[in-house]
């Protein structure tokens, strides 16, 4: 398969063009989108979606994750990732893998349509995680955009996949919520650096490769400006698969805390890494044939009943 964004192979970082739409399905009044939220999801590569979710749901939410976060020896150890240099829970991957009630939030009719209607196809979890961002001990996650990663690395042809952030905390100015460059998305920004073996072992700590580097970092800024979208547990912030973003570290006493899922486009399914020779393991990124979401409507709880 060509490699239309090839990434950590030349000596200079240089912005390619982006060769694929953002918003991929056509609008029409039946959409899970208004016109405008489609339109402005295109033009800023992200977009707020304000109580998504009611405060019984939130709790549902905040209830399973409390009790995830309370006994990591009953996870896949390798799925469970610590705060670099502490024993803080940073992230805790493949939860719809390991929570009955996270799948069901991953296959929730308000999250997997409007992932569906954004990428123009069916649907599956790329990779599903939950972000703790603990209080005083919390690091950053440093700039990037994921679909470098996940093309180098994991194999994704092209960029038709989109992530989604539920907000399980509330997120403040202060306690390190996600930042976006606005317009970042529109070109592909390459990496410097060849990729070491095994690299995801260090780099879901703390990424070193993959990274882009200042001067480019820098005129995305000044040419888009920041943002650090907010808002109160039951929020979702929606983005696109190459928008830049990252995150400052807590050292507020107010923990940040969000399920975090990726959706990809069962016409984009991975193919062999394009930068690397052995890919992420699975609980990273799904390879093999994937499966197509069955979006489902009603309350969350019901999945603890099922």
């Amino acid at each position: 398969m060509k490699d239309v964004y090839p990434s950590r192979r030349a000596l200079a970082a240089e912005f390619l063009p982006r060769l694929d739409p953002v918003v991929h399905g056509n609008w029409s009044e039946d959409a899970p989108l208004s016109a405008g939220q489609a339109a402005q999801f295109d033009r800023d590569g992200y977009l707020v979606l304000e109580d998504m979710f009611p405060d019984e749901e939130v709790a549902f939410l905040q209830g399973e994750a409390r009790k995830l976060l309370a006994d990591p020896d009953a996870l896949e150890a390798e799925t469970v990732i610590t705060e670099p240099g502490g024993r803080e829970v940073r992230s805790i991957f493949a939860i719809h893998a390991q929570s009955r009630a996270l799948a069901r939030l991953a296959a929730d009719e308000r999250l997997a349509g409007a992932a569906r209607f954004l990428l123009g196809d069916e649907v599956y979890i790329h990779q599903s995680r939950l972000n703790y961002k603990p209080g005083f001990q919390g690091k950053e996650f440093y700039w990037h955009s994921d679909f470098e990663t996940w093309h180098v690395e994991d194999g994704m042809p092209r960029m038709r996949a989109l992530s989604m952030s539920v907000l399980l905390a509330e997120n403040t100015p202060h306690n390190g919520p996600l930042m976006l460059i606005p317009g970042s998305h529109r070109a592909f920004l390459t990496c410097v650096g060849e990729t070491p073996e095994d690299h995801y072992r260090i780099s879901l700590k703390k990424q070193e490769y993959g990274v882009p580097d200042e001067d480019s970092l820098a005129e995305l800024a000044h040419r888009h400006g920041i943002v650090a979208p907010t808002g109160k547990p039951g929020s979702v912030v929606i983005f696109d698969c190459n928008v830049m973003h990252g995150s400052n570290g807590n050292i507020t006493p107010f923990p940040r805390a969000n399920a975090f899922l990726v959706y990809n486009a069962v016409s984009n399914r991975l193919a062999a890494p394009f930068g690397v020779e052995k890919p992420r393991p699975e609980f990273i990124a799904a390879r093999g044939e994937p499966k197509a979401i069955r979006p489902i409507s009603g309350p969350l709880m019901e999945a603890a009943a099922a």
